[in-house]
């Protein structure tokens, strides 16, 4: 590896990303297992039918197919 590769930091996966997805959240929290809140906490959903807008990362995508009872992505 050369010098000039070390000194550059490597690209995030959220500088990658310009595109962003809108989730909502469709269904309670209320009698679901703690990993479910948990995942629904963070992405900083707190009541239901709140939406909030995230990159469109395969790290997102994949805590909306981990619970697609709660969650839904809105088309605009």
């Amino acid at each position: 590896m050369n010098q000039k590769a070390r000194n550059q930091e490597p690209e995030t996966i959220l500088e990658m990303a310009d595109a962003t997805i809108k989730i909502k959240l469709i269904g309670s929290t209320i009698c679901c297992p703690e990993k479910h809140k948990s995942i629904v906490r963070s992405l900083g959903l707190k009541t239901m039918n709140r939406t909030v807008v995230r990159p469109d990362t395969p790290v997102f995508r994949g805590m909306v197919a981990k619970i697609p009872h709660l969650l839904a992505i809105v088309k605009d």
